[in-house]
């Protein structure tokens, strides 16, 4: 509302300009939230997870590790990813910035305190993601409950002073604002973005609980206490003289309780900031699976829920970014403008990848689709077209971050696809590996050797090299390969294949879900009962450990070739990522041009 009716640039503050700005934040809930995500989009959970690259991976429904050719559904993901990071570094500067700047409503010479305080909460707030979600959550639940209840009982108090607000459902109100308004009016629908702004968080958290909890809170709980608040905002500024509100969150409390309410306000700021930052988690996650970015360092911090995790360089990227932000924009409604480009780019890739799902996986009739999306694209094109005008003064910010980490996974992904194409050339196939190690046996000694292939087929380069260098081989070989599908989790007799071949060798193919961390060992003791006799004492590891050299023939860009390489030397080590025991592994050098 401020942004809408207070700010010096505004329009003018009339009854019909407050009924028309309300109108349309109410049918932006509505139709944003309600329509699109909560009845259509939840629906497209890819095995209870959610999120655009979930989405992406729903509607191609290929297999991570085989896809050859990045198609333009993989792209939009990795662009809107990469925009949800945007959306991850200002979303919790601007709540908890917003949220903070109470304070001077309290007592104006407190403004100077506004900026660093705002600086230590983000700072704790990342600094207690390692504690994990549901220890936070388990403290946050009952705070949201209060925020709401509170909220929705302010806007209720100046509600009944003023009731004619409540015309503001009638749609007449919306339409008549953009047509006297006009161009200006549609600007400022960038404003009004500001209420659906949680829209893609809901959806990528969906996996930490559920479609029927979130849909049960937000009509419940969520949606009333929002919209008798902001109804309640627009009934405060039909009461007071124009030009003469400008908070009007906080001028709807009374004083006696502003202290209370600006304490409450920060605490609601730093779990919608939670909300955020446990999407990045997700989705860095499932990019990470499926091999679009390099490995990181994932820690579980649930034993209950595997969809609950963190990962310390996320944390720290966005902390910095986030305490960037605050110092260098000082008001929320500076980040304001910072803030709806990357919302309004990740829903409008969402509803099209969403019109590509009815399409192709669902079946839908074209008529049904085109009835159900293009209301969905017409929406998000309109806001997203609003905030193209605010590039200028901040919303080159997250666009940045948008194409950086477009470049950064295409380049992960296209690296590693050559990679492994310059590996493969000289790899031999099982069959005639096999017969010559029938034909000049090698000296076999005690035990299990593990090698840890990126391939299915062929013999990995690895033990070429153990078997060039040290002419020996264990009693037992396992050639161990890890495929990721696009599914969150892959459970049952399809997740593991074990196939024996000749001399003591065993083929064993792992099957895991975007949101499945591979552990080797465990993963290996189920493999006994397909015949493979393993002591986990008397088991070594292998790896390759791969020396890149830039000047190769690969047709990968030079400037590409050597941030591939800076990615992969700084990668979290396999060894903690397929979580090998330490002592038992050994890692055989290998250069390779590319």
């Amino acid at each position: 509302m401020r942004e809408c009716l207070a700010s010096p640039h505004a329009v003018p503050v009339r009854h019909d300009n407050v009924l028309g700005v309300v109108s349309l934040m109410f049918w932006a809930l509505t139709l944003v939230i309600v329509g699109k995500y909560l009845i259509f989009i939840l629906r497209a959970d890819n095995k209870g997870e959610g999120g655009t690259v979930s989405l992406a991976a729903l509607v191609t429904g290929k297999q991570a590790g085989r896809i050859r050719k990045l198609g333009l559904v993989a792209l939009l993901a990795m662009f809107a990813t990469g925009l949800l990071f945007g959306d991850g570094m200002v979303t919790p500067a601007i709540s908890i910035l917003g949220a903070i700047e109470g304070i001077s409503e309290q007592n104006p010479s407190l403004s100077t305190w506004v900026v660093p305080l705002t600086v230590a909460i983000l700072i704790g707030l990342f600094m207690v993601q390692r504690f994990g979600t549901a220890r936070i959550g388990s403290v946050f639940g009952w705070i949201t409950l209060v925020w709401f209840l509170a909220i929705g009982a302010l806007g209720l108090r100046h509600i009944l002073a003023r009731p004619e607000v409540l015309e503001a459902v009638n749609p007449y109100y919306g339409v008549r604002f953009f047509l006297e308004n006009g161009w200006h009016g549609f600007l400022l629908l960038g404003s009004v973005l500001l209420v659906v702004t949680g829209g893609e968080a809901l959806y990528a958290d969906m996996g930490h609980f559920g479609k029927k909890p979130i849909r049960l809170a937000w009509f419940t709980i969520a949606f009333p206490g929002l919209l008798l608040n902001y109804f309640g905002q627009g009934a405060l500024f039909l009461s007071k003289p124009p030009g003469t509100v400008d908070n009007p969150f906080y001028e709807l409390v009374p004083p006696t309780l502003l202290v209370p309410m600006i304490v409450l306000a920060t605490m609601a700021a730093i779990i919608a900031s939670q909300a955020m930052i446990s999407g990045a988690f997700s989705v860095t996650n499932q990019a990470i699976q499926l091999g679009y970015l390099p490995r990181m360092t994932i820690v579980h911090t649930s034993g209950k829920s595997e969809g609950q995790i963190y990962i310390p360089e996320v944390t720290y990227i966005l902390m910095v970014a986030c305490v960037a932000l605050v110092l260098a924009f000082k008001t929320s409604s500076n980040l304001a403008a910072a803030y709806g480009i990357a919302v309004t780019g990740t829903m409008l890739i969402g509803s099209c990848l969403f019109f590509r799902l009815v399409r192709v996986r669902w079946g839908w009739s074209m008529p049904l689709a085109l009835a159900v999306c293009v209301p969905m694209i017409l929406i998000d094109t309109a806001f997203f077209s609003a905030c193209v005008t605010k590039v200028s003064s901040g919303g080159w910010f997250p666009l940045a971050i948008g194409v950086g980490m477009f470049v950064l996974m295409t380049t992960w992904w296209r690296g590693r696809l050559d990679l492994s194409t310059v590996m493969d050339t000289g790899a031999i196939d099982e069959p005639l590996f096999l017969a010559d190690i029938a034909g000049n046996p090698l000296p076999r000694v005690p035990g299990t050797a593990v090698f840890m292939a990126s391939s299915s087929t062929g013999i990995p380069n690895v033990l070429m090299h153990h078997v060039k260098h040290n002419k020996v081989l264990h009693q037992q070989v396992v050639l161990f390969s890890i495929e990721t599908d696009n599914v969150p989790f892959v459970f049952g007799e399809r997740s593991l294949t074990v196939s024996p071949l000749e001399q003591g060798f065993f083929r064993v193919v792992a099957r895991c879900g975007f949101m499945q961390q591979p552990n080797v060992p465990r993963i290996l003791a189920r493999a006994e009962g397909h015949g493979l006799t393993w002591n986990p004492m008397d088991t070594t590891y292998y790896l390759g450990r791969q020396t890149l050299i830039v000047s190769g023939r690969s047709k990968l860009a030079r400037w590409r070739k050597v941030l591939f390489s800076f990615l992969a030397r700084n990668s979290r080590p396999p060894t903690d990522f397929f979580q090998l025991p330490p002592n038992r592994v050994v890692e055989l050098g290998l250069q390779i041009e590319l």
